[in-house]
C-alpha cells in the first residue's frame, strides 16, 4: 500500500496554530486506499498548540532554507529554527515510511504549496511554498496542497 505524508491537522488532529484540526471529505478522498502518515512539523519541532500565528517574511520556504527569509510570529518572535527543524523531521518521517507524495495544509508557513501568507498578517498571499513543502520538494517528494474544507 502506498504511503502518503499528510499534515496531521488534515487528519483531524487538533495541532493547528489555533488548536483545531481540519479533517475533510477532500482529504479522505485523496487518501482512499493509501496509508496516511500523519505528521505536524511545528509540533514535532516542539512548538505548542495552540501557538501564535506565524508567517514567512522576506520570501518563501525555499528562501528560509537558504537563509534569505525568516519565519516570525505575530508578536515579532523569530521561530525560523523551529520551522526548519520541523521540516527536517517531516522529511525523516516521509523517508522512513517510504512516502513519495505529501498532502499538506494549504497556505501554511510550514506546509503551504504554491501560495503562503505574505508576512504582513493582512490575509494576503504570495506565490511560494512553506518550509516543509520546500524541503520535501527538494528531496523528490511531490507535494499537493489541501485546504481541509
Amino acid at each position: 500500500m502506498e504511503s502518503v505524508l499528510v499534515s496531521a491537522c488534515l487528519r483531524g488532529v487538533p495541532c493547528r496554530f489555533d488548536g483545531r484540526g481540519r479533517a475533510s471529505a477532500e482529504t479522505a478522498a485523496v487518501l482512499s486506499g493509501r496509508r496516511a502518515v500523519a505528521f505536524c512539523p511545528e509540533v514535532a519541532a516542539g512548538l505548542p498548540t495552540p501557538r501564535r500565528p506565524a508567517e514567512i517574511t522576506g520570501g518563501d520556504g525555499h528562501d528560509v532554507l537558504d537563509g534569505r527569509a525568516r519565519v516570525v510570529d505575530d508578536t515579532g518572535r523569530d521561530v525560523t529554527d523551529a520551522f526548519v527543524d520541523g521540516a527536517h523531521r517531516a522529511l525523516e518521517a516521509a523517508r522512513a515510511a517510504g512516502c513519495t507524495e505529501a498532502l499538506l495544509m494549504a497556505r501554511s508557513p510550514s506546509c503551504g504549496r504554491g501560495a503562503v501568507h505574505d508576512g504582513t498578517y493582512a490575509g494576503q498571499l504570495r506565490v511560494g511554498d512553506g518550509v516543509t513543502a520546500a524541503l520535501l520538494e527538494r528531496h523528490g517528494i511531490t507535494v499537493r496542497p489541501a485546504t481541509g474544507d
